[in-house]
């Protein structure tokens, strides 16, 4: 039988700031990297330019954590530790000089979001986030860098879990990079790809190193002003979970006002009712004032649109896609 002591250990280490803060900070400083040769605290302190006794007090935290180990020359990154070595998911989210470690500090703010439903990102930073990685372009890179290796695994599902021949013409709304668009297109050598988003370099450069360029146009644009009409369907990928009702509604109308009577919206995002994950909702509240939104939720998004849901997919355990026509009547 647990004890009430056991109990209010158990909570006092879930709600601790001391060991997600320590991670991110050595992710940020590059320890990881650094102590795959061992190194000791004084050294590390002159090479990075920081206070020896605080390294040391962190180093010896990661210790606890398993990341690093004590050895004769000081202090070395495990096998465990080498996890947060080198450019991948996990990095970008941690080091907090990327968008996703950004904006995870907004957390701090979180009773503000429980109590008005609006973003703490901009009480943290004085601005939203999109507006800061329009000011800071790196933020914006590391942003494209974070949700590429977060859908990367999941593209072959994808792209094969759905009929994408059907349509002669793709405009990707919001596209990032291009990579979901160009494997899209690459498996369907008949289908043409249109991509808009406000950055459009990214995209570029990706249709480019896939040979695409002669069956894709780039512009640069916002899903919140009028799109490329007459095109066979709409795609929005990770986009209308970003967003509150009000802002989700205008894309969905945006898109639906291109697609016009005949072309297709199509939606792919985590889906609540099939499956969804609370700390990721959490996140995308005290970032965006978004949220994964249940099925009926969409529907009701996109119904004053003129827009009825034809079919729903599950692509993959995480993401489901959603195909809007043009409501009968």
């Amino acid at each position: 039988m647990r004890s009430t002591d056991d109990d209010t250990s158990s909570l006092l280490r879930l709600a601790g700031l001391a060991t997600p803060m320590a991670l991110r900070v050595a992710v940020t400083l590059g320890l990881p990297n650094r102590l795959r040769h061992a190194a000791s605290a004084d050294v590390l302190a002159e090479e990075l330019h920081v206070n020896a006794v605080a390294l040391g007090l962190l180093l010896e935290h990661l210790a606890t954590l398993g990341v690093v180990e004590r050895v004769d020359d000081g202090f070395r990154t495990t096998t465990y530790g080498t996890n947060l070595c080198d450019d991948t998911l996990i990095t970008t989210l941690l080091h907090l000089d990327t968008a996703g470690g950004r904006a995870e500090l907004a957390f701090v703010e979180l009773a503000h979001s429980i109590a008005t439903g609006e973003a703490a990102y901009p009480r943290r930073y004085g601005t939203d986030f999109w507006a800061d990685l329009a000011e800071h372009p790196h933020l914006r890179e590391s942003f494209d860098r974070q949700m590429s290796l977060r859908i990367r695994a999941q593209l072959p599902h994808l792209v094969a879990g759905f009929d994408w021949s059907r349509f002669a013409s793709l405009v990707d709304v919001g596209g990032g990079n291009g990579e979901v668009l160009a494997a899209i297109l690459a498996a369907h050598p008949r289908v043409s790809g249109h991509l808009i988003d406000l950055d459009s370099a990214a995209a570029r450069t990706t249709f480019r190193a896939h040979d695409l360029a002669e069956r894709t146009q780039v512009t640069a644009g916002s899903f919140f002003d009028p799109l490329p009409p007459g095109a066979d369907a709409y795609l929005l990928v990770d986009i209308l979970h970003n967003w509150a009702d009000e802002h989700a509604a205008r894309i969905l109308a945006r898109c639906a006002e291109a697609a016009g009577p005949t072309g297709r919206v199509l939606v792919v995002e985590h889906v609540a009712d099939r499956g969804t994950n609370t700390e990721i909702n959490l996140s995308m509240l005290t970032m965006f004032s978004g949220r994964d939104r249940r099925l009926a939720e969409l529907q009701a998004l996109a119904a004053p649109h003129g827009l009825a849901l034809d079919r729903a997919v599950d692509l993959t355990a995480e993401r489901s896609l959603l195909e809007f026509r043009r409501a009968a009547g």
